[in-house]
């Protein structure tokens, strides 16, 4: 009807609103990851340990995704069961969020899209488990990489996807004007594995409060894009170095040879690497998402002192 209210259709959960109003105690997290980045039931398995850890650490965990028209932020668990399915949810980034909202479409938020949408309801801190980035031979560019360019958020991951150029990555990012700082930690981590081979990083941090106080003085500042903590994966529950880059060589090899390419090649690689290192990839990535939940939520609570 003409001269009606519009209604917004980024929709904030109470306790999430609540949380952003209490000095942005609010974790920002991302769907794709359950939607296409594991299978079942281990991202049921995600859900569970990202939330625990980040109430634990006396935040919210506020799941973003595109659902029944509108792009919501704080997701219920019965909401984030219909993304666990197989199959069910299309994986959105930030260019894909008017035609999966407009169309209805249950959508799971790549970084891209949810630190957007993080940055929209007022979150400052996100939690991920490794960025996209430059892939190796064909150059692709994630979509992740413009809009950390762009979105002032503070980004806590265990560096880019092990499947990922790290070096192009971080060469890609140094030109966009993206700071990466390592917590407690003087290189960059690689995923899986603790470490990318000869990738120094410039900062550093070591306490939650530390890295609050960045994330505190990014706002303050009105920085027009991200930082990116780099936190290695639990060294107990780390792939060596050497066997990730091989079993990642063979994954491109056999999306090369499937002609697998934009945005199913990533969900392609994942799934490839599970199989070729029997399912320890998937163990691995379910700790340092843990990991980078519970630090997420500590750096939330801290922001707001």
């Amino acid at each position: 009807m003409a001269g009606a209210p519009r209604v917004s259709v980024i929709v904030v959960a109470d306790e999430v609103r609540a949380a952003i109003a209490d000095g942005g105690r609010a974790v920002a997290l991302e769907t794709s990851v359950i939607g296409q980045g594991l299978p079942l039931p281990r991202n049921l398995e995600c859900i569970e340990r990202m939330s625990v850890a980040i109430r634990r650490s006396g935040a919210v965990p506020a799941w973003i995704g595109a659902i029944d028209g509108s792009l919501k932020v704080g997701l219920a668990p019965q909401e984030l069961a219909r993304f666990a399915e197989s199959g069910a949810a299309v994986k959105v980034a930030r260019r894909d969020l008017p035609m999966a909202v407009a169309t209805g479409a249950l959508g799971a938020t790549t970084v891209s899209a949810t630190i957007w949408a993080a940055h929209k309801a007022g979150i400052v801190v996100s939690a991920t488990g490794g960025i996209g980035g430059v892939h190796p031979g064909d150059g692709d560019v994630s979509a992740d990489l413009l809009e950390l360019a762009r979105t002032p958020v503070f980004l806590v991951c265990s560096g880019p996807k092990s499947i990922i150029d790290a070096t192009a990555t971080v060469d890609k990012l140094e030109e966009l004007g993206v700071a990466l700082v390592g917590y407690g930690v003087d290189r960059l981590p690689w995923f899986l594995a603790r470490e990318a081979p000869g990738v120094e990083l410039e900062h550093r941090v070591d306490a939650p409060g530390d890295a609050a106080r960045l994330a505190r003085t990014l706002t303050d500042l009105g920085a027009e894009s991200a930082i990116l903590l780099c936190n290695p994966i639990p060294a107990a529950d780390a792939m060596d170095g050497d066997e990730v880059a091989a079993a990642s060589r063979e994954a491109e090899a056999r999306a090369e040879r499937d002609g697998v390419h934009g945005k199913a090649r990533t969900p392609y690689l994942l799934a490839a690497l599970a199989e070729i290192t029997g399912g320890r990839s998937l163990d691995a990535n379910l700790a340092l998402l843990e990991d980078n939940a519970r630090l997420g939520g500590q750096i939330a609570v801290d922001v707001r002192k």
